[in-house]
């Protein structure tokens, strides 16, 4: 029997085997977006079990898992066990045919841990117990994932104000695999929440050192903290935006409403969009300036359940594709 797993898994061409196999199969990665956390690689992280592994922060598995009704707690919630959540993922897995989570989790079961059979309940505990003892393996500690699929650089995923410690620490260390910051500036531009907003610039400026009470004083710290990220290694700067912002507007606008926002009053939608503007512009100022290659996620609305971004915060796997009409309403 074939598995569905297989060497020629998606290369349906003899094009396609030929490009796969003789050119790009043993190619290291080189991996310019990802959101691996670095204090798991500083610290070679060994995860306890597959559920762990996979479900501890996967929000795209979550919301499958919600369409699929399961219960939040077994998503986010902290009084069930691992292996009661990788449970009901198991359960879940076979309704996401035809969903990339269905090719990943097969792909990964077979490259990863050698592993032919189809997630579902039938087969579950099987594959949680096969990959878990594997997983207490020091060459599947979160060094030795990397090492075994020949990954030669990453680069993460950092806000402005982050202190980058475990990358310097990689990077004084000597680790061979190159584990690069970038630069994701989202929460400098997100005047939305006055409240929050002010409380984010206060850190910013703690970080930086720069006493910011008007709007120069923001982009000084930010250009601060750009110097530094460059300092360790960064290239790229990464932004999740709805739009391409470019709203006319005038310094001493952006200065006014930057005072508003920082005062703790709301903006409205045309000052957010000058704003948003004006920082965009700031923002590939700095780029352009080093020679930083910028990326955009671009047509995302986040955090579309008011309620559970309430109760459990951001990027909980409550986004949606930019159909924004019908996802606002």
């Amino acid at each position: 029997m074939k598995h569905f797993i297989h060497e020629d898994f998606l290369l349906q061409t003899d094009a396609a085997r030929q490009l796969y196999h003789a050119h790009a199969e043993n190619q290291p990665i080189i991996d310019y977006h990802c959101h691996l956390n670095p204090a798991y690689i500083a610290e070679d992280h060994k995860f306890d079990n597959l559920g762990q592994l996979w479900l501890e922060g996967d929000h795209y598995k979550w919301r499958a898992m919600r369409t699929n009704g399961i219960d939040e707690k077994y998503c986010t919630g902290k009084e069930t066990s691992d292996w009661e959540k990788f449970e009901k993922w198991a359960e879940t897995v076979p309704y996401t045919m035809r969903n990339p989570l269905y090719h990943w989790t097969h792909l990964e079961l077979k490259r990863a841990f050698g592993v032919d059979k189809l997630l579902n309940p039938g087969t579950a505990k099987e594959i949680y117990d096969v990959c878990t003892d594997k997983l207490r393996t020091p060459e599947y500690s979160a060094r030795g994932l990397m090492k075994k699929f020949k990954v030669q650089v990453v680069c993460t995923t950092d806000d402005p104000a982050d202190t980058l410690d475990h990358h310097i620490s990689l990077k004084e260390e000597g680790f061979e695999i190159k584990v690069l910051p970038t630069w994701r500036p989202d929460k400098a531009m997100a005047v939305e929440n006055p409240k929050e907003y002010r409380a984010y610039v206060e850190k910013l400026a703690d970080v930086s050192g720069i006493t910011i009470h008007k709007f120069r004083d923001l982009i000084e710290a930010l250009r601060k903290r750009h110097d530094f990220f460059a300092s360790v290694g960064c290239k790229l700067s990464d932004h999740g935006i709805e739009e391409f912002y470019a709203e006319p507007y005038t310094e001493t606008e952006i200065m006014q409403i930057f005072d508003k926002v920082y005062g703790g009053k709301e903006l409205t939608k045309e000052e957010i969009l000058k704003f948003k503007s004006a920082m965009l512009h700031e923002g590939a100022v700095m780029d352009w300036e080093k020679g930083w290659t910028q990326q955009f996620h671009y047509g995302a609305i986040r955090n579309n359940n008011t309620r559970l971004f309430k109760q459990l915060g951001p990027d909980i796997g409550f986004d949606s594709i930019g159909d924004f009409t019908v996802a606002k309403a």
